[in-house]
């Protein structure tokens, strides 16, 4: 693969999403528009600038289209990205976590390679469950040790575990009351029995 890397270019992470591809575009483009050089000894260092900001753009844009390279070009720490999963990276991105797992889910079990295991990690985090996240994420660079998307997302959540910022899924699958939530109860009936003219003791 070249060494020509249009995520350079424009100054962003090639795991930038296409709303954030498209902003740093426009702040380029708005720079370097020929029509800020008029006149202008530097006009045509800034017409090269801009047809090398198109280039880097389209570039980005018809790749991404084929389901294309989410690392850098020149192939370190990059990846190829199967064109199916290109749709669900963008659900992700969306917010549309429901979606990006319905259609996880309904890729076969044995189709199911290291990037399925880091966005069904990612919608996972996305949702709270934590635990299994980290397992999906744990997986994905156990299949693919040398890509650094999947290995940074797993060292996030193990950070998470170690800082005490984690929560298991049992953690959260539990439906009893902390004490917390126990006080904040008594604390609001005791308020609404005062309202009435009563007192909470004889409310209860």
């Amino acid at each position: 693969m070249s060494a020509y890397d249009p995520y350079k270019v424009l100054g962003i992470s090639p795991n930038a999403t296409d709303e954030e591809v498209k902003e740093a575009y426009r702040e380029l483009a708005r720079k370097y528009h020929p029509d800020n050089y008029t006149n202008n000894p530097l006009s045509d260092l800034a017409e090269e600038k801009m047809q090398e900001i198109n280039e880097a753009y389209d570039m980005i844009v018809k790749m991404r289209r084929q389901g294309g390279y989410y690392g850098n070009a020149g192939g370190t720490g990059g990846y190829q990205s199967d064109g199916k999963y290109y749709d669900i990276r963008n659900m992700i991105n969306a917010g549309r976590i429901l979606d990006a797992e319905m259609l996880l889910d309904g890729i076969p079990p044995a189709a199911r390679n290291a990037e399925w295991h880091y966005l069904k990690g990612s919608v996972l985090y996305r949702k709270g469950w934590l635990e299994s996240a980290h397992q999906h994420f744990m997986t994905a660079v156990q299949m693919e040790p040398s890509n650094m998307e999947y290995r940074n997302a797993l060292n996030k959540i193990d950070f998470q575990r170690r800082s005490g910022g984690y929560r298991t899924d049992t953690e959260r699958r539990s439906d009893g009351c902390s004490g917390c939530d126990v006080c904040t109860g008594l604390i609001c009936a005791d308020c609404c029995c005062e309202c009435m003219g009563g007192d909470l003791i004889r409310c209860i």
